[in-house]
């Protein structure tokens, strides 16, 4: 399995306290030791996310990437000053994407978006977003402009979903994460509904160590998955997310070769091509992956 969201909280490291908040350690041993504990997991791979209360900190995450080893990579939170060089290094190093936490604080839309653009330009990396669904609409004259996005959590509530679904449609991807922490009351009518849309679109994560969650991730949770998807549960549980996230059994000699400038997994040169200037949702290329 390729988990798709993890969070690395390692002491070493500086926090910043976020709405009071500062979360308990969550090494890479202790990761490695809680899923040794969950019978029928066995992951090979993932994508360590960057967090709120971690900043724009890029030591923790290439320490947590070296630790891991082959088949895992960065999801990280830059500041507006960053350089070109320093995502294109970044990129190296096996981060594949940024990420836009408008849950935890407000964002220059504006910014963002030049953000996004500017690292999908030099890096091909996407732009994740953990946001509730219901905030998707107002956000479409920055979705028309980004070649290529996921939704954390769901899109965390049901009250967006039909919005969200469209957003699928044009090929945005969502990660079946953190079922503990949304306001979805049945998980698994979700899951079908976005897999129906497109089946490429779902990507399994533990949300490991689940902070702020009413629950973490339970063994359980892959039952939903199963039901929701049938016979597209090895891609849900790690195929799509190997593609998506160009980490197809990434060995640690790929790690160290030069940087070459790649475009977002299967992107159609429609998408690549589509104008940054669209504001309204008739850009059914913006997110085709």
């Amino acid at each position: 399995m390729f988990d798709a969201h993890v969070h690395i909280i390692d002491p070493r490291f500086p926090l910043v306290e976020n709405h009071g908040y500062l979360p308990e350690p969550f090494t890479v041993p202790d990761y490695r030791s809680r899923v040794a504990a969950l019978e029928g997991l066995s992951v090979d791979g993932g994508a360590v996310v960057t967090a709120s209360y971690q900043g724009t900190d890029q030591e923790y995450l290439k320490t947590a990437l070296a630790e891991l080893g082959p088949g895992w990579v960065g999801v990280t939170a830059l500041g507006d000053d960053v350089t070109d060089k320093e995502i294109v290094d970044l990129d190296a190093l096996g981060v594949r994407a940024v990420r836009f936490n408008l849950r935890r604080g407000a964002t220059d839309l504006r910014q963002l978006a030049d953000l996004a653009n500017r690292a999908f330009d030099l890096a091909g990396w996407h732009a994740e977003f953990y946001v509730d669904a219901t905030l998707l609409l107002s956000l479409e004259p920055v979705f028309a402009k980004l070649p290529a996005v996921s939704i954390d959590h769901l899109g965390m509530s049901t009250r967006g979903l039909p919005y969200l679904l469209n957003l699928v449609d044009r090929g945005v991807r969502v990660k079946a994460t953190g079922f503990g922490r949304t306001t979805i009351s049945d998980v698994g009518d979700v899951l079908r509904q976005i897999h129906a849309v497109n089946p490429e679109a779902l990507m399994f994560g533990t949300d490991l160590p689940g902070t702020r969650a009413r629950r973490a991730f339970e063994i359980h949770d892959l039952d939903v998955i199963a039901d929701a998807v049938g016979d597209d549960l090895p891609a849900v549980m790690g195929g799509n997310a190997r593609a998506w996230y160009r980490c197809e059994r990434a060995s640690a000699h790929a790690r160290k070769t030069a940087h070459t400038k790649t475009t977002a997994p299967n992107q159609s040169p429609a998408a690549i091509n589509a104008p940054n200037n669209s504001t309204t949702m008739d850009n059914p290329t913006a997110f085709t992956a």
